[in-house]
């Protein structure tokens, strides 16, 4: 177990890091942080910082030496780097996880091993199997890198077989693997965090709607509006994946819901999660408290929502609008995440809004929305 008064290391300074930190420091501990860029959100709050590159083989063997564990924010973390730490006895995580995370085509199979339903895909190494396989799958479909890619990048949607030899062109770079789903018609997009610790003790949180928007996760709605039957099934899924690949730490498996009752499982991120940061507000222990939990071998709380919430991102155009509206949260959490600069689209911040029913959060929430306030002030 590795207790209080310890140190924390965090592979990445970004947001989810920041919110690690934060809740590893209400529970005692020390920050060490390792970051490209000096000043980064995480740092912000650390104890130690360490610049350099997260392939740079000095600074990963620094933030080894100075963490009792180690976690990571992302990823897409090198290989040799992860090696570094796993061998280092301070990775409890391990590579497994993030090897199959890291490669598209792995993640299906692996997900598929585990018996658990995915979108029909192929995988891609030229353009003419490109529209042999658009054949087979239909249109709309989805080509994306196998590598990379968050946010809607790395991915191409192909309306036609006339598009595939635009969309391989697109994508296609010496070195790159790529894959192509068919299009699933879903009525909902929905996720399950779950988080299992070392001695295997295993915890679900509440099953999340998602709305996005721009391929940027827009709002999430807790509890989601779906049956309760669909959302033990959702629950079974991710548990069942986690027990296969006998996670340590957190995961998150992002589902398609359909208009039939049916789910697939389309992505996994096998850290703390856009879509569970509603737990910060509405729920006994935060996505971020349990993951800390997790890699320190603590017990497992059994988390409990305490009242529905929505949670909106709040992106770099919504920023000033939402410091301004700061007088109307008189229900709703306001957390941004320090970083410098508020670009279009970056992810700057959420606001959780709290209610007794999902429709009053949804109805508060729609009479705060950001969005809304900031095309009027552009108007």
């Amino acid at each position: 177990m590795i207790t209080p008064g310890q140190t924390i290391g965090i592979l990445g300074g970004g947001q989810l890091g920041r919110m690690m930190a934060l809740e590893s420091k209400a529970m005692g501990y020390q920050i060490a942080v390792l970051e490209p860029v000096a000043g980064s959100p995480t740092a912000q709050v650390a104890d130690i910082e360490i610049v350099g590159a997260y392939n740079d083989e000095e600074a990963v063997k620094q933030l080894a030496a100075v963490s009792d564990v180690v976690t990571f924010e992302f990823e897409n973390v090198d290989a040799n780097t992860a090696t570094i730490l796993q061998e280092a006895g301070k990775l409890p995580q391990g590579i497994t996880l993030l090897k199959t995370t890291q490669h598209r085509l792995r993640e299906k199979e692996a997900l598929e091993e585990a018996g658990l339903t995915v979108a029909p895909y192929k995988a891609i190494t030229s353009a003419d199997e490109l529209a042999a396989a658009i054949d087979v799958l239909g249109t709309p479909a989805v080509l994306k890198t196998c590598r990379g890619g968050y946010d809607g990048k790395g991915q191409y949607v192909i309306h036609s077989k006339e598009e595939s030899d635009q969309a391989f062109q697109e994508l296609y770079r010496e070195g790159v693997e790529l894959v192509v789903e068919g299009f699933v018609s879903f009525e909902k997009e929905i996720s399950v965090i779950v988080t299992r610790n070392l001695k295997g003790e295993l915890q679900t949180f509440p099953v999340a709607e998602n709305i996005h928007e721009d391929n940027i996760l827009k709002r999430t709605i807790v509890p989601a509006r779906i049956s309760v039957d669909a959302k033990k099934r959702a629950v079974q899924m991710a548990e069942a994946f986690a027990k296969s690949i006998e996670l340590v730490g957190t995961l998150a498996v992002e589902m398609f819901y359909t208009t039939s009752g049916e789910i697939y499982v389309n992505e996994l991120a096998p850290r703390p999660h856009n879509s569970g940061h509603y737990t910060m507000d509405s729920c006994n222990v935060s996505q971020f408290g349990q993951h800390v939990r997790a890699i320190c071998d603590w017990p497992l709380v059994k988390p409990k929502l305490y009242h529905p919430v929505i949670m909106d991102n709040i992106l770099g155009e919504h920023v000033e609008i939402a410091i301004k509206m700061i007088p109307e949260f008189t229900d709703a959490f306001l957390h941004l995440y320090g970083k410098s600069e508020a670009r279009p689209g970056r992810k700057m911040g959420h606001l959780n809004i709290t209610a007794p029913t999902v429709e009053e959060a949804l109805e508060r929430s729609l009479q705060l929305h950001i969005r809304t306030h900031t095309m009027e002030a552009t108007q």
